[in-house]
């Protein structure tokens, strides 16, 4: 073919030749309780339909599911708002419950993974109540100040220019204890001060708690804002500059600032390597398998890449690829994914592993963000990169984002916005019911209403039909996972570049084992490719898998000298 070839050539081994342990190049899907299954017919997600749901995983060939929040909150951010870190939220069931679902992920042979929400709780917390009411033991648990005094007007004003993300000033006044505390997201959501040995000590605590309870590690969310700078020498926090971003104008919003002092400080780091030596410390003590961390951080690249460690310490096993995420999207070129991958793999400490993510529930659904026609070359591309596979519920079937209207939308980011912008803000889209047959209700629940609407493509996307298909996103998907498995797959080197704008190559092989080439074609026409040029390949492959709307089947031959990669279809083919 006549087409410029892009000179990003990557070969990387994996640090760690053979996998061992249970977590290593594992398979993990997110479950977002709320919205996976009901079993008592209140239109909500709760533990015992995930209990329920357990074995279609395994059949899918899951390592682990992390669950989003499932502890006692009045759910204003739904979960992330924690009134009791020791119980269970009672809309999702019991601990009978809870302890039901880890007996029986035990049998079936897949893990649980519990989301800690470490920096804040719920403003209902007994913590924060007791801290407001200057509990000697609590009073200094969140972050207090008396805040300013403007010199102009007289006025009491917060202490310094700091933003929610949810908009406005991340500082509110409380009456009771007369002055300001920090909430870096909700009113609802007061910060913790990690500054004070004693919250270090109980959110430690929290942890062990759970492990006890026979959960396999943990999803640790919103690190960077775990600490802010400390107070300078005149009992002040400073103000953080302006971002002079043009397309951030209003000085309500989070983007207004550069949020130098309130994300990413250095104590963060050593937080989670504590954290890191807590549960592996655990081990040592309980034995059982390893304890896994994954980490949730929307920072720089070389921030994430340091969650991994320092070189001395360990830190999360997986540092969500959020560079990857952040970075891809529907108008990326094959030159773009290829840097993107190229970077994270050149940048990873020795004997760690690569992770590959680009949906959750805080963002658009994947098939909504790179089409529809594309959802199975992304998770091919997900599924066939060294390391970690991370995927959120529903992506497996392709589901796309919910309209939801500004009436029907709970997302507390969407509601502190306006009718004109709000759905830009919501991540209710994402967030909805997943899709298990063409029953009422998508057979998520026996009621007739749900939290949030029920996509209106329930009755021709779901995972039941998909399972009948002879050919479906589900099945590819699990075709997917099971090669996955191969020592190729599992310990191989990767050789990848772009070939012009819409092609991305590569090859996965272990010595002594067999060669898998991919095709992604990111385009929207046909190409004819030469495989022989790129790869030791014979005159002929075997397809073991490709998107829904490819020429080809599972098990066809094709001729390597004249491929035909078609329009946004993604083909795994081993050499024969």
């Amino acid at each position: 073919i006549n087409m410029r070839v892009a000179t990003v050539i990557v070969a990387v081994l994996l640090g760690v030749a053979n996998a061992t342990e249970w977590w290593e190049s594992g398979n993990y899907y997110q479950i977002y309780p709320r919205s996976f299954r009901d079993s008592d017919g209140d239109g909500i997600g709760d533990l015992n339909g995930v209990t329920e749901k357990l074995q279609y995983l395994k059949d899918i060939g899951f390592t682990a599911t992390w669950l989003s929040p499932i502890f006692k909150s009045p759910m204003v951010d739904f979960g992330y708002d924690i009134a009791d870190f020791y119980q269970i939220h009672p809309e999702y069931g019991t601990m009978e419950d809870f302890e039901r679902m880890i007996a029986r992920a035990k049998e079936v042979g897949i893990r649980i993974i519990l989301d800690f929400v470490p920096n804040h709780s719920s403003d209902q917390n007994e913590w924060f109540t007791k801290s407001v009411d200057s509990d000697p033991v609590y009073k200094d648990y969140y972050i207090w100040h008396d805040g300013k005094v403007n010199a102009e007007t007289g006025e009491r004003e917060p202490p310094s220019n700091w933003n929610s993300e949810f908009r406005y000033s991340a500082w509110e006044w409380n009456e009771v204890r007369q002055q300001y505390y920090l909430h870096q997201f909700a009113t609802a959501q007061p910060d913790l001060n990690y500054r004070n040995p004693a919250v270090v000590a109980e959110m430690k605590n929290v942890i062990t708690y759970w492990l006890g309870k026979g959960v396999s590690g943990f999803r640790i969310d919103a690190i960077p804002y775990l600490f802010e700078v400390d107070l300078d020498r005149y009992n002040q926090y400073p103000d953080e500059p302006l971002s002079n971003d043009t397309s951030c104008p209003d000085p309500d919003d989070h983007c207004y600032t550069q949020h130098i002092y309130t994300q990413d400080q250095p104590e963060t780091y050593d937080m989670i390597y504590q954290w890191r030596e807590l549960v592996d410390e655990y081990h040592t003590q309980h034995g059982g398998d390893p304890r896994l961390l994954m980490t949730e951080a929307y920072t720089s690249f070389d921030n994430i890449i340091r969650f991994y460690g320092d070189g001395t310490r360990n830190g999360s096993q997986i540092p969500f690829n959020f560079d990857f995420l952040s970075n891809i999207n529907n108008a990326s070129k094959a030159s773009d994914y290829v840097e993107h991958i190229e970077k994270w793999m050149n940048a990873m400490p020795a004997g760690v592993y690569a992770n590959w993510v680009l949906g959750n529930h805080d963002n658009k659904r994947v098939a909504s963000r790179f089409g529809v026609q594309r959802i199975d070359l992304i998770n091919i591309l997900l599924q066939t990169l060294p390391g970690h596979a991370v995927t959120y519920n529903g992506e497996e079937l392709g589901m796309t984002d919910v309209y939801i209207s500004w009436e029907d939308t709970v997302d507390p980011s969407a509601c502190n916005s306006d009718p004109e912008h709000y759905y830009e803000r919501s991540r209710d889209p994402a967030r909805t019911p997943y899709q298990w047959d063409a029953s009422s209700m998508a057979g998520f629940t026996s009621a007739d209403h749900t939290w949030l609407p029920v996509s209106d493509e329930y009755k021709t996307n779901n995972a039941l039909q998909q399972l009948r298909a002879p050919q479906s996103h589900l099945q590819i998907f699990k075709t997917l996972v099971r090669v996955r498995q191969e020592p190729s797959f599992r310990a191989g080197e990767l050789k990848i570049q772009a070939v012009g704008d819409n092609i991305i190559l590569y090859s996965r092989q272990k010595a002594g084992s067999d060669l898998y080439v991919i095709v992604l074609n990111l385009g929207d026409s046909n190409q004819a490719i030469d495989l022989t040029q790129y790869f030791s390949l014979g005159a002929q492959a075997e397809v073991i898998t490709s998107s829904l709307q490819s020429q080809y089947i599972n098990g066809d031959i094709v001729q390597t000298a004249a491929f035909n990669a078609n329009a946004n279809v993604g083909t795994v083919l081993v050499g024969i």
